[in-house]
This record gives C-alpha cells, sequence and structure tokens, in this order.
C-alpha cells in the first residue's frame, strides 16, 4: 500500500484530460468535421486502456488516504467498461449523426458527456470510500440525465429525461440516507474501517440495519430490480437508442462494482441482512421482468424487461457467496456473479447495435415487426441477432448459457436449491419473448424492403460483438479464469 503513488490513478487523470481537450478542439469543429471527435474519443479510451494494462500487476493499492483502490477487480471492470463505451460510440456514430444529435448547437456533447459518464463509472469501480462512491455516481448519472435528454426536441426522449432524472434524485436521496445513516453506526466512510465496526459486537445493529436498506434500495434503483424497476422501460423507449446502450451497457459493471465494494467489502459482517433483501429483489425481478417482457411490441421495451430480469439473476450470485464463511464458495459465488455481468453488457451491446443497424434517418427498428424477415434481407446479421438472443435466453453453446450455468451452480452450492429452481423456471419463461425474436426474423415476411445500410467499421465490430458471444460460450474458462482470480485476489486484500 503507498498512498502518494498516483500511477493507478492515471487512467482516470488521462481520461479527464482527454474530456477538456475534445471539448476544446470540438468548439473549431465545422459539423463535417465531427469525426475528429469520434476518433479523438476511440483513442482516448485506447490509451486508458493501455494505462490500466500497464498498471495490471495482480497486486492492490490503495491511495489518496485508502479512498481509491486499484485491484484485479477494478481493473478487469475498467477495460469491459473501456470496450462497452468503445463499442457503443462505434455503433452509435452515424445513428447520432442521423439524428443531428452532433450537429449545430450540440456539438460532440455526445461523445464528451458519454466519456464523463464513463469516469464516473470508473470512480465508481475504484472507489474504496462511500463518499467517493456517490460522487462517481452522481457524475455518472447526471452525464447519463443530459443525454438522454439531448433531443430537446424528441417529447418522449424529453419526458424520458424527466422521469429518469426525478426518480434518479430520489435514488440518490435514499442512497445518501444510508450512507449517513452507516455512518452514523460506524463514525467513518472507509469501507475497510466500516466492516472492522459492524463486525464490533458494540455496534449499534438498529442504525447499521436501517443504513442497509436505503444503500440497497439505491443500489437496486442503479441496477433497474424490481421495486425500483419503474423507470427503466419508459426510458429506454424514450431515450435515443445510442444513449440506451450508454444506459444499458457499461453502467450495470460499475453496478455491480459499487454492490460488491459495499456489501461485500464493506457490510458482510451485516450480510444476514441484506442476503435477505437481494433475495426478495431477485427473485420479484426475475418474475416481473420475463413475465411482462411477453406482452411488449416495443423491442426496446422488451429488452428493458430483459434487462430487469437479468440483473435479478446477477443478484443471485451475489447473495450465494453469504453461506457459513466459506471463502472459496464465496470467491466462485462472487465470480459467476461478475462473469454474468460481464455476460449480459457484451450480449446487450449486440442487441442494440442490431438496432441501431436496422434503423436510420428518420425511422427507428424500435419495434418487433421491424425484424421480420431480417433474415431475407440480410442472413449474417439476422445470425448475429440470434446468437445473442439465444445467449440472453442461455441456450447452449452461446455464452449466456455458461453464465446462467455458473450462477446456479454457485446457488446451489449455498443449498437454496428452492431458490435454483425459480431460477430456471423464469428462465424458461423468458425464453419464450427471445425465440419470439428468431422466429419473426427467419419465418415471417419482411415488413420493411428497405437496403440496410451501414459504415464498415460498424459491420465489422457488430459481426465480432456476435461471434465472441459464440467463441466465450464454447471456450468461457479464459474470462471465467480471470473472473475467479480477480475476485479471489481482491477478497484476499
Amino acid at each position: 500500500m503507498n498512498n502518494m503513488n498516483l500511477i493507478p490513478l492515471y487512467p482516470e487523470i488521462f481520461l479527464l484530460l482527454a474530456i477538456c481537450v475534445i471539448l476544446l478542439v470540438d468548439m473549431f469543429l465545422a459539423d463535417d468535421k465531427r469525426n475528429i471527435t469520434y476518433v479523438l474519443s476511440l483513442l482516448s479510451l485506447t490509451v486508458c486502456g493501455a494505462l490500466t494494462m500497464l498498471n495490471s500487476d495482480g497486486g492492490t493499492v490503495y491511495i489518496s488516504s485508502n479512498m481509491f483502490v486499484s485491484d484485479p477487480m477494478s481493473n478487469l471492470l475498467k477495460l469491459f467498461s473501456y470496450i462497452a463505451v468503445g463499442v457503443t460510440l462505434i455503433y452509435g456514430r452515424q445513428y447520432v449523426a442521423d439524428r443531428g444529435m452532433t450537429s449545430g448547437m450540440l456539438g460532440g456533447e455526445f461523445y464528451v458527456l458519454a466519456l464523463f459518464s464513463l469516469l464516473g463509472q470508473m470512480i465508481m469501480i475504484s472507489g474504496n470510500n462511500l463518499l467517493i462512491i456517490y460522487l462517481g455516481l452522481e457524475l455518472m448519472s447526471l452525464s447519463l440525465y443530459a443525454l438522454v435528454a439531448l433531443r430537446r426536441e424528441h417529447t418522449l426522449s424529453t419526458e424520458a429525461a424527466m422521469k429518469y432524472f426525478i426518480l434518479g434524485a430520489l435514488a440518490s436521496g435514499f442512497l445518501l440516507y444510508g450512507i449517513s445513516m452507516l455512518y452514523g453506526a460506524t463514525g467513518t466512510l472507509d469501507l475497510s474501517a466500516i466492516a472492522k465496526a459492524a463486525a464490533s459486537p458494540t455496534a449499534n445493529k438498529t442504525i447499521l440495519v436501517f443504513g442497509i436498506v436505503f444503500v440497497v434500495s439505491g443500489l437496486a434503483f442503479k441496477l433497474g430490480t424490481v421495486p425500483f424497476h419503474m423507470w427503466v422501460p419508459d426510458v429506454y423507449q424514450g431515450s435515443p437508442t445510442a444513449v440506451t446502450l450508454l444506459l444499458g451497457g457499461a453502467p450495470k459493471l460499475a453496478a455491480f462494482a459499487i454492490c460488491f465494494r459495499i456489501l461485500v467489502e464493506g457490510l458482510f459482517p451485516r450480510a444476514v441482512d441484506w442476503q435477505q433483501m437481494l433475495m426478495v429483489l431477485a427473485v420479484l425481478s426475475m418474475a416481473i421482468g420475463n413475465i411482462t417482457a411477453i406482452a411488449q411490441t416495443n423491442l426496446k421495451r422488451m429488452l428493458a424487461y430483459s434487462t430487469i430480469s437479468q440483473m435479478g439473476f446477477m443478484l443471485l450470485g451475489l447473495l450465494s457467496g453469504v453461506s457459513n464463511g466459506n471463502i472459496n464458495l464465496a470467491a466462485d459465488a462472487y465470480s459467476a456473479s461478475m462473469f454474468y455481468s460481464i455476460t449480459y453488457v457484451l450480449t446487450t451491446l449486440g442487441s442494440f447495435g442490431v438496432i441501431m443497424l436496422l434503423a436510420r434517418s428518420g425511422f427507428e427498428a424500435e419495434n418487433l415487426s421491424d425484424l421480420k424477415g431480417l433474415n431475407k434481407r440480410s442472413p449474417w446479421f439476422a445470425f448475429v441477432m440470434l446468437l445473442l438472443m439465444f445467449s440472453l435466453a442461455g441456450i447452449p453453446p452461446l455464452m449466456g448459457f455458461y453464465a446462467k450455468l455458473s450462477v446456479l451452480q454457485a446457488v446451489l452450492a449455498s443449498g437454496q436449491i428452492w431458490l435454483a429452481v425459480l431460477a430456471v423456471l423464469f428462465s424458461l419463461i423468458g425464453a419464450f419473448y427471445y425465440l419470439r425474436v428468431v422466429k419473426l426474423m427467419y419465418f415471417d415476411e419482411p415488413a420493411d424492403q428497405g437496403v440496410i445500410v451501414a459504415d464498415t467499421d460498424m459491420r465489422i465490430v457488430l459481426s465480432v460483438n456476435g461471434l465472441a458471444v459464440l467463441a466465450l460460450g464454447l471456450m468461457p474458462d479464459s474470462l471465467m479464469t480471470a473472473c475467479s482470480a480477480a475476485i479471489v485476489k481482491t477478497l484476499a486484500s
């Protein structure tokens, strides 16, 4: 541990400086030169990835009075966050340009706000202090609020932004109130010190439990789990699709990270309290998410309810790590949950990528009917979408199958057989609406005869995205081993 060592902060410092440079450069760019902002954004992400990899020596370093931590888990999640945001920018470049989101008065704000949201996620992932985690969360949230409202003339987007902002402010209040109660009970905001204080027999259990209730409520909102899910369908549908992907992609990795930091690293001595809460959230999310998704005709709303159910499944891994203090069981459960989060993000990137591929100026491919006959219009991208839907449904040999299997193994290892049975049943229900998409693509006549036009970079990345989901399903050991090693080393630090 070296509090004066700023090397672990280099990715965050560089990204902040890069954002400032991009803002200045963008001021002098004409609309037809806006691609320079796009290229600079991707270059910034590449450099951040290189800096993070150079810092990935397998050790744990605390800096800034233990408020910031660099460990294997944070480095791995940051790398996937860079990938998620970079892929989103590639998918969304033509989409946002066609809708005037990078021209006129708006300029390059889309790219700058996307990078600011990423900076907030990086701070959340590496936060070792409740106040730092909260500041990162607010930086991410405020950037996303602005992104949702970027199309000011679009009624649905404005409505979605208002809902997201009001409910997000309420959730932030819950989280901040919970943090204040934890501070009152423990006298500290440092997660390591909170863990020691929570384990003390003299700790005020009543205030601790009330604090946990409010903190978990705030975290549940950011994850979009039931009963704090009311914003997800409306915001997903109302936002421009590129912004929807910025909402539903990388932030889920940061949300997993803060759940792990606060609940596991900070409040593990009180796990008996938050485990029961997560169990209720998980079961309700899988039930309502999967059942409600069946009734949706809007593809983005269907994927929103899918997200709710997927986050419920991810919580199963987190709550299964609490079992008689068995550290090996805990590591397996948390690594399964982390693997599931990464799987969800990679699959979601491709799913919304296909939606943006089918969209064009003046037309949003948002309805299920817009996918009819896709196999006749583009057999390759219909196949890519098939892989993504099968993965979300948990059908072998896709990545999603192995992710669900690893979580279910963790649940069974913790002795909660009934919970595993429920998870399987709700997954079977969920398979219906994923397979419905495949049926529309392969067995229905095209409703739209328009030519699918997309840039080469988007076609290549979307193809790689789909094939990666297949490859990581056939050979999941490398990523699963990386997740397991990261969690084990993080828990041991």
